[in-house]
């Protein structure tokens, strides 16, 4: 499947941003003080926050994802994830758990999520039903973990897949790229921020000289 203008229309379309919190991707959050490299959600912000201006200029949803973890949640098998040492992940009223640089607008919609996918023991499939949305655009990090697993979720709840390449982030390019690849030959279509936007510009031309 390619993008198209037809694929991403507005009114079906949601921009999907997924844990762009202050432990994932800030140099003193918890990734980073674990040694994980974040210079990638550093180089993908610009298109982060262009791909969102770009959808709120042509009223498309933009739903936040956003994780927090506290005892409640913690499964043994959870807790037990990278040999525990997320543990002290974006805990539930921490500094850690808020947003990096991105901020909801007071009508725009937060999911708060428990596990890698947005979809499990969440709201977001009844959000998105009721907004009638047929297309999720991806964005957010990490690309090969909690961006995919949301992703792959998507498309198997019948969901059009865009996942916008440079507008989400690994902690390693080999990571990233492994998941683009799986996107590309199973999931969905793969896009840059800009070709996004591009076909909204598309489709908000055509409509315009449909009305006349």
């Amino acid at each position: 499947m390619e993008l198209t203008a037809d694929l991403i229309m507005p009114d079906r379309t949601a921009l999907v941003i997924v844990d762009v919190q202050n432990d994932y991707c800030h140099p003193d959050g918890a990734l980073a003080a674990g040694g994980n490299d974040v210079a990638g959600v550093k180089a993908m912000m610009p298109r982060l926050h262009s791909l969102i201006d770009a959808a709120r200029a042509h009223g498309v949803p933009v739903i936040f994802i956003q994780t927090f973890h506290e005892k409640a949640t913690d499964s043994p098998v959870w807790a037990s994830r990278s040999g525990r040492g997320s543990l002290g992940v974006c805990r539930k009223g921490s500094w850690g758990a808020g947003f990096y640089e991105v901020a909801p607008l007071p009508e725009e919609i937060v999911v708060n999520k428990h596990r890698y996918s947005a979809f499990i023991n969440t709201r977001l499939d009844s959000v998105l039903r009721s907004l009638r949305i047929e297309t999720l655009i991806m964005t957010g990090v990490s690309t090969n973990v909690c961006v995919e697993s949301t992703a792959r979720d998507g498309f198997m709840l019948d969901y059009h897949i865009v996942l916008a390449e440079d507008a989400c982030a690994s902690y390693s390019r080999a990571a990233h790229e492994m998941t683009l690849e799986n996107m590309k030959g199973y999931f969905g279509v793969v896009a840059s921020a800009a070709e996004v936007e591009e076909n909204w510009n598309i489709w908000h031309q055509s409509a315009l000289q449909n009305a006349l």
